[in-house]
């Protein structure tokens, strides 16, 4: 179905053997996985994308009572999220991009993956076997904190029983040539069972050179169900690359940020950089170098402490404005209740804003009330589609309303560009019908209060963050938003 350079676009980092230390910042490339050609359809294209949000929003309140298992909402498929990647051993690996989640793993040599027909259709990865572990590779003990971590805190004590040290040196805490025992992770439409590893990875520094990262732990997976590609976790984890990078370095660790460029779906928009920025980096230096002229400041919102899903970034909203109208978001998604419940994620990993559906009724009709008295609904194409509400416009200049987020705090309010909440495109090209013009709303209906407890009220998707450089100040425990041309940011972060 797609072609050979379609279904999964990642960029390679390619590392050299320089070490260096002092650099507290690094520039990585981003690059966006989707394509038009791997869809039949705009219609296909959007029904799939707003299916995937949907079903991974409502996997983060799944399996409410199984506080015993490792439950982590990764990608369904690929195409809608960004890619990075890097080598081991002198070997690439391709991972997913996610906030969402707390570990970086990847598929290892012997792998089988079950069930994995179509999931992987890019010529490039299919052709680009796992790699092996290399000789300097070692497993993680079975006393270590990383191996606690990664079993959802369960004691040493256990994990040492499980992988059959004897009672005596449990005892006296003489574990550590037992290795930390297999683990399993879930997710949207797949799982995999795998085990820590430590080794040395390079990461590339913005002066060319390379930054040797030494003990760095990883999830090497030899079986997985319908998941054929590794994941970059950096969510609020000690697993995460953020935090083992702090360990590094805190200068380095402590903040990362990445700036989407604003693409709509269009092949030249997704196969531009979006650049990943580890660290702290001074904004207004590297903002005067875009077009001369300095970018807004960060508008700043507190990160909430999420009980049951400690890995997500969560968030309080106060409300949405739609043209001159506010409409308060309910309670819940102001604060994280002791369940887990309420709070907004920003997520690298969704697609499509996803609210409850008290919100977000309100919203649809105050967009009715603006947009549809002058333009007809198209509800096929809401059906279709997965989105709405939908108008045709034909030759009509659409007035949409302004949107805009507030979040908790002072000051807190992010303007979203027209094109991150109402997407435009031609319909009825396929010879069957009249070629209009349609226009959508890409803020999606979660569900009711009920249906979302024990997980997020709501979700923060890429394509509404697209044209933001957001950054994740961990220090200080907050997340900005500011706007930017994401693009340009990138050649100026590049100019030494």
């Amino acid at each position: 179905m797609a072609t050979s350079h379609s279904l999964l676009l990642c960029f390679i980092l390619c590392f050299t053997h320089i070490f260096i230390s002092t650099s507290q910042t690094l520039f990585l490339p981003l690059i966006h996985s989707l394509s038009k050609t791997q869809f039949t359809s705009t219609h296909h294209l959007l029904k799939s994308t707003s299916t995937r949000s949907t079903t991974r929003f409502h996997h983060h309140h799944h399996n409410k009572n199984s506080h015993n298992h490792r439950q982590v909402s990764l990608p369904l498929s690929p195409g809608s999220d960004y890619t990075l990647s890097f080598t081991i051993n002198s070997q690439p690996i391709s991972l997913y991009l996610d906030t969402g989640s707390d570990l970086v793993w990847f598929p290892c040599q012997p792998f089988e993956c079950i069930l994995c027909e179509g999931k992987a259709e890019n010529a490039s990865l299919a052709s680009t076997p796992p790699p092996k572990l290399s000789k300097t590779a070692t497993p993680v003990s079975c006393k270590s904190s990383a191996c606690s971590a990664v079993h959802s805190n369960l004691p040493s004590s256990d994990l040492c029983a499980i992988s059959n040290c004897p009672l005596e040196s449990i005892e006296i805490s003489d574990c550590r040539k037992h290795s930390c025992p297999q683990f399993y992770y879930a997710y949207g439409d797949g799982s995999l069972i795998a085990r820590l590893y430590r080794d040395s990875i390079r990461l590339p520094l913005s002066n060319q050179t390379n930054l040797i990262f030494n003990n760095f732990t990883f999830g090497c997976a030899h079986t997985t169900l319908a998941e054929p590609i590794g994941v970059a976790g950096f969510g609020r984890g000690v697993l995460s690359l953020p935090a083992q990078l702090a360990t590094l370095s805190p200068q380095l660790g402590n903040q990362f940020s990445y700036c989407l460029v604003s693409h709509s779906f269009d092949t030249d928009g997704v196969r531009r950089l979006s650049p990943l920025i580890l660290g702290r980096y001074d904004h207004d230096e590297k903002e005067r170098r875009v077009n001369g002229v300095k970018k807004p400041s960060f508008v700043y919102t507190s990160m909430l402490d999420n009980p049951r899903h400690p890995y997500f970034y969560c968030v309080g909203l106060e409300g949405i404005s739609i043209g001159r109208k506010k409409i308060p978001a309910p309670d819940f998604l102001r604060k994280v209740d002791r369940e887990g419940s309420g709070g907004v994620v920003v997520d690298s990993g969704t697609t499509f804003t996803m609210l409850p559906a008290s919100l977000y009724d309100f919203v649809v009709a105050e967009f009715e009330n603006r947009v549809g008295r002058v333009n007809e609904r198209a509800s096929v194409i809401e059906e279709n589609t997965g989105l709405g509400p939908c108008y045709y416009f034909d030759n009509n200049v659409v007035n949409v309303p302004r949107v805009v987020l507030h979040f908790v705090g002072n000051g807190s309010s992010v303007v979203l560009p027209r094109r991150n909440y109402f997407y435009e495109f031609l319909d009825g090209g396929d010879g069957k019908g009249k070629k209009r013009k349609v226009g959508c709303l890409m803020l999606m209906n979660g569900g009711d209060e009920a249906e979302l407890s024990g997980g997020p009220g709501a979700t923060l998707g890429n394509y509404q963050q697209q044209g933001f450089e957001v950054v994740y100040d961990l220090e200080n425990r907050r997340v900005g938003f500011a706007r930017r041309q994401c693009a340009s940011l990138w050649e100026a972060l590049n100019q030494n």
